[in-house]
């Protein structure tokens, strides 16, 4: 299903198969991934094939585009980042924005090797929307016209950091009993009228994306406020009353709840 890095180092390795390096031999295609990184010392030494010069074309997911010095780089090429530019998480675009410049930084970073091969250093980016901001500050390195652009957007939307926000984790047995303790948490607030509740938001509660870990069912319930002072004393005011509701027969099947506030994935 989809195309990953395991179908990408089989199509390239197809299509470069009568590429020959300056030994005679087949240009060298390897991957690194949490796949082929699994065994103890696996990355070490894949990365010290890379670092000799054994390999000529390397597949990967981000991991290979932060904290890694290859010398001989004079292409990367970010396949199929747009899924980025639609999510609902609404920092996507800034950690995309970032992602795509630490992994064009991976060119060119030798420039005795670069100048002997007399090749200009290049990012190539795939994309159905070219011409969208992200792509745009990309291509002029402009990480201030970008967060401005962003900034504008997110004040627009009255998302952070012109809101604030926080959220309420709960994992429990099954998706009802973490939803219904989510549920029965807000019901109780309202009915106890918990100060700085007038300026908060409680949105309802939903499965997390990736809803089930390890047998645990977790959800989540997003609040939102334009005064930091009231959702502060609106989260003091509920601690106790969350400590209540867990402690109801209805919900024995729940794991574990957790406050996050300022959440940096929602």
């Amino acid at each position: 299903m989809g195309r990953g890095t395991e179908q990408l180092e089989e199509q390239l390795a197809a299509l470069l198969r009568n590429v020959q390096r300056a030994d005679g031999n087949a240009a060298r295609v390897a991957r690194i991934d949490a796949d082929t990184t699994k065994a103890k010392g696996a990355l070490e030494a894949q990365l010290a094939q890379v670092h000799a010069g054994e390999v000529d074309v390397l597949v990967g997911t981000q991991m290979i585009a932060k904290g890694h010095d290859f010398r001989r780089i004079t292409l990367v090429a970010a396949v199929q980042p747009d899924g980025a530019l639609f999510s609902s998480d609404f920092r996507a675009p800034e950690r995309l924005f970032a992602l795509l410049m630490q992994a064009a930084g991976r060119a060119g970073r030798d420039a005795a090797y670069m100048a002997a091969q007399g090749t200009p250093c290049e990012m190539w980016v795939q994309s159905f929307h070219p011409d969208h901001a992200v792509f745009e500050a990309l291509r002029r390195h402009d990480y201030e016209a970008f967060a401005a652009q962003q900034l504008k957007e997110r004040q627009e939307a009255a998302m952070p950091p012109f809101a604030y926000q926080a959220l309420v984790r709960a994992d429990a047995r099954t998706q009802e009993v973490a939803q219904g303790f989510l549920s029965a948490a807000t019901a109780a607030a309202h009915a106890a009228g918990l100060p700085g509740l007038e300026l908060v938001t409680l949105f309802p509660p939903v499965p997390l994306t990736i809803q089930r870990v390890a047998n645990v069912e977790r959800a989540q319930m997003l609040m939102e406020s334009s005064s930091r002072a009231a959702l502060q004393r609106f989260l003091a005011a509920w601690q106790p009353v969350l400590q209540t509701t867990r402690s109801q027969p209805e919900h024995k099947g729940l794991v574990r709840w957790l406050v996050d506030v300022d959440p940096l994935t929602i």
